[in-house]
C-alpha cells in the first residue's frame, strides 16, 4: 500500500504487498518489493533496491545506487551514502545458492546511524544508535554507539555526538556538543548521553 501522500515516480516499481509511509519519496529507477515496509518522510533515491520483509523506519535517507537486502532492518533517522552496500549471507555460493530466510544474517543499523559512500556493511553486523561510519570502510563487526569507523576492516577512530559533532574527551571523560549535550567516555569502546 502507497501512502496517498507518498510520491512514487513513474520509472520506480512498488510491488503489490510493499508499504510506503505518508510523505516519503520513492525516485528514479527505484524497487521496492513485497513485504517491503517504508516509514514515513523517507527518501530513496534514484536506482535503490528494497528487498522482501526489509524493514524501514521513519525518516530514513537511502542514496542513490544502495541495495538493502532482506535480513536488514533500518530503525528511524538512519543515512545510507551512495553507493554503499549491505550484505546478507555470510558464505554465498553461485552453486549452492542460499534460497531462504534462514540463511540470511541479520544486520540492525540502529537510530541516527549513518553510512558513508562506498561502505560496506558484512550480515550479522549491529551498527548502535548515532554511529557513524565513514566513506568506504569495510564493517565487519559491531560498531557501538556514538563510534567513528573507518578502514578497512573498520575500526573505532574518535567518536560523534547524535548531532554529528565531533567529541573530544582529550582533556577528560566528558565532551559537550555545540547544542549543549553531554557525553561520557566509559570505557575505549563506550561512550553514553548523560544530559
Amino acid at each position: 500500500m502507497v501512502h496517498p501522500d507518498a510520491k512514487v515516480h513513474a520509472s520506480a516499481i512498488v510491488d503489490e504487498g510493499a508499504t510506503i509511509g505518508a510523505h516519503t519519496r520513492v525516485w528514479h529507477f527505484s524497487h521496492v518489493m513485497p513485504g517491503a515496509v517504508v516509514g514515513r518522510h523517507c527518501s530513496l533515491g534514484q536506482n535503490v533496491y528494497v528487498a522482501n520483509n526489509v524493514r524501514i523506519g521513519d525518516h530514513v535517507k537511502i542514496q542513490n545506487n544502495v541495495s538493502v537486502y532482506e535480513g536488514v532492518t533500518l530503525e528511524d533517522y538512519v543515512f545510507c551514502g551512495p553507493s554503499m552496500v549491505f550484505t546478507n549471507v555470510r558464505t554465498p555460493r553461485s552453486e549452492y545458492p542460499r534460497n531462504t530466510s534462514d540463511d540470511y544474517a541479520q544486520t540492525l543499523v540502529k537510530r541516527g546511524a549513518s553510512i558513508g559512500a562506498n561502505a560496506t556493511i558484512v550480515c550479522g553486523v549491529t551498527l548502535h544508535e548515532h554511529a557513524f561510519v565513514a566513506a568506504g570502510a569495510v564493517v565487519t563487526k559491531d560498531v557501538p554507539a556514538y563510534a567513528m569507523v573507518a578502514g578497512v576492516p573498520a575500526r573505532i577512530v574518535g567518536w560523534m555526538s547524535a548531532y554529528g559533532d565531533v567529541l573530544d574527551f582529550s582533556h577528560g571523560d566528558e565532551a559537550t556538543d555545540s547544542i549543549g549535550h553531554v557525553y561520557q567516555k566509559v570505557s575505549d569502546t563506550e561512550v553514553r548521553r548523560i544530559r
